[in-house]
């Protein structure tokens, strides 16, 4: 009896200790959506308020006239979904061939490639890549923004150490069944993946749709720019005291990601569950 009065008081505590972080965590969005609900007004009003008095909606139409909205999240969509697939489709094949194939050097290739991981790319690779764009003639494309970021160490790594965990008499059946390496890998190793490929487009999806500094640079005219580069023109902009506007543009640039995220919830907790489980 004390065992299950114990074991009960644990997960409560869990789950009030959970229920207060989460809170933390969402306060700033609470904060965003409550300021960008009130009047210019209101916005500096004492005390504070945690919530919006009305739903001044107002701030939404202004931070869409302000700057093209609409043409940065089209821009950031494109973007997004591109590096994205990319991303993934690039990490999925290395991975496979790191875990599943045996060649010359690959131990060696494969510490090569880890080693990247360590290289502070946006500081030492921003001047090289942006001559490169120009020597292609891709400034201010959509190509510029997304095609250097279609690959990745970090993708090829995780796949590689989730194709790992599959036991090779998996492979063994399937060489028997008369299945080659690659119907084993999209009948078989695809479909199991799906919970470590829907966490990896969720990861990636938020990377690229966050990415700020290099839209910035590469991309000269405004309409090429990206949703966060659309947000620093807010700030920046004639308005940059009406932080309602700015909120409202902020919760825009924000919720795409929120819904990618809740789309692909139940299979993102089952990638972290079995990567806990297997080790």
């Amino acid at each position: 009896m004390n065992r299950k009065k114990a074991k009960k008081i644990d997960t409560i505590l869990t789950e009030i200790a959970l229920i207060i972080i989460s809170l933390i965590i969402f306060a700033p969005l609470l904060l965003a959506l409550t300021i960008s609900l009130q009047t210019p007004d209101s916005v500096f009003s004492y005390p504070p308020k945690l919530l919006p008095n009305g739903f001044y909606v107002q701030n939404f139409i202004d931070a869409f006239n302000s700057i093209p909205f609409g043409r940065l999240l089209l821009n950031s969509s494109i973007i997004a979904v591109a590096i994205t697939l990319g991303k993934v489709f690039t990490g999925i094949l290395a991975g496979y061939a790191f875990a599943n194939f045996k060649f010359f050097g690959k131990n060696l290739s494969f510490a090569f490639l880890f080693a990247t991981l360590f290289l502070p790319a946006e500081t030492i690779m921003i001047v090289p890549l942006f001559k490169i764009m120009k020597e292609f003639g891709w400034v201010n494309t959509y190509w510029a923004l997304s095609v250097p970021f279609m690959a990745s160490a970090t993708n090829a790594f995780l796949f590689r150490q989730h194709f790992s965990t599959f036991p090779s008499e998996l492979e063994d059946a399937a060489k028997i069944d008369g299945a080659g390496p690659m119907k084993y890998f999209v009948k078989i190793l695809l479909p199991l993946s799906k919970p470590m490929i829907a966490g990896a487009v969720i990861i990636n999806f938020v990377y690229a749709w966050n990415m700020y500094l290099w839209p910035m640079i590469v991309s000269m005219d405004d309409k090429m720019k990206t949703v966060q580069v659309g947000v620093k023109m807010l700030i920046a902009g004639d308005g940059s005291n009406n932080w309602g506007v700015i909120m409202a543009g902020t919760l825009i640039a924000v919720l795409p990601t929120i819904i990618v995220f809740l789309s692909l919830q139940n299979l993102f907790v089952k990638s972290l569950v079995r990567s806990g489980v297997k080790g």
